[in-house]
């Protein structure tokens, strides 16, 4: 019937909580929760968008205090299927202007003392405040400034997931704004964020990548592109999947990964393979430097124009549990050439051996 009360759907809830939020109103932003939460199952793609886009103008102007729920809520609808890029832009504005605000804390209470524990009750925020009220004065900031350096700190980690979700989609790290700021300013914070060394790996991540790989003992070289790999662990793993294989064929002869293995350094649901995962070589730089698994493939130094990676036989028996570090970041990894003889013979020669003195 006409009269009836029009259903209220996904973006309107969000609407009411980017009011809430903004009017620090707790029983409207909890109201807005509940319905967003309600209808989030049934809400498609486009729904999902102008959720967030309805989200948009209170992320902008909210304190980064205030506004941790808004940017989770806004994560939780981008892992749903919203479109990142809405609020791409303005988020890692904030992230980052958080960080950097989050990062001077530390320095700041060291004036007044040094040590310093997050709150557990209003009276101990009320204390804290006044402490760097007090260090903010000393150091010559007003003490508005101070008061967000210390809300920035405690409350930034908050914010960072609404990132981390969109970082593992390819096409948002292409097209990722500020990337060198942002990864300064979650560095600076690893010691106090648990979130920003997550979010920092993910600014390293590399897309369509060339590298140059090199099988010691056959002296057999490879072409690949590579793109969406965690760290090294992972690498290895899709090494051996991509490159072991039928000796007829230009590939190296051994027994590849176990398909659980695979998997898990793929897509697959479970990233940790019961057994964990096994290596199948010795991995070293061109520069005779052993690539270590906990270490990234943007650490693998360049020669040549292409990050080179060079197999040994393992020396002792490796393994490790996890598959791969970012469970919604799906790698790529092409192998585009194996090189003629002279070709590869020319790499061996360039590159150094481990046992030779290095």
């Amino acid at each position: 019937m006409w009269w009836r009360r029009k259903k209220r759907t996904l973006p309107d809830f969000c609407e009411d909580l980017a009011r809430g939020v903004m009017a620090l109103d707790e029983d409207a932003s909890a109201a807005a929760m509940r319905g967003i939460i309600g209808s989030l199952d049934g809400a498609g793609p486009a729904e999902l968008t102008e959720g967030v886009r309805r989200l948009l103008p209170a992320v902008q102007q909210v304190s980064i205090g205030n506004g941790g729920q808004l940017a989770q809520v806004a994560a939780g609808l981008i892992e749903a299927g919203a479109d990142p890029f809405v609020l791409l832009e303005v988020l890692v504005e904030r992230v980052t202007d958080g960080l950097e605000q989050a990062a001077r804390f530390p320095v700041l209470v060291d004036k007044d003392g040094g040590g310093f524990d997050a709150p557990g009750s209003q009276e101990e925020a009320d204390a804290l405040i006044d402490r760097a009220a007090r260090a903010a004065a000393s150091a010559g900031i007003s003490r508005e400034e101070g008061i967000r350096l210390t809300e920035s700190f405690f409350t930034i980690d908050e914010w960072i997931p609404s990132l981390l979700l969109p970082l593992q989609q390819k096409r948002v790290r292409q097209a990722f704004p500020g990337r060198e700021r942002l990864a300064a300013a979650a560095d600076a914070m690893t010691d106090h964020a648990d979130a920003a060394p997550w979010m920092f790996g993910l600014l390293q991540v590399l897309d369509d990548e060339p590298f140059l790989v090199i099988h010691r003992p056959t002296g057999r070289a490879y072409r690949l592109t590579v793109s969406g790999v965690g760290d090294n662990f992972q690498l290895h793993t899709l090494l051996a999947a991509t490159l072991i294989g039928d000796p007829a064929e230009g590939l190296i002869e051994g027994a590849r990964p176990a398909p659980a293995w695979i998997a898990a350094a793929t897509d697959g649901p479970d990233l940790q393979p019961s057994g964990g995962v096994r290596g199948q070589f010795e991995l070293f730089g061109a520069d005779g430097e052993r690539i270590w698994g906990e270490g990234r493939p943007a650490d693998i130094p360049v020669l040549d124009g292409h990050r080179v990676v060079v197999l040994d036989k393992p020396s002792y028996a490796r393994s490790w549990n996890t598959g791969r570090v970012y469970p919604l970041m799906h790698p790529e990894i092409s192998l585009d050439q194996k090189l003629p003889e002279p070709e590869a013979a020319t790499w061996l020669k360039k590159i150094t051996d481990p046992e030779a003195g290095h």
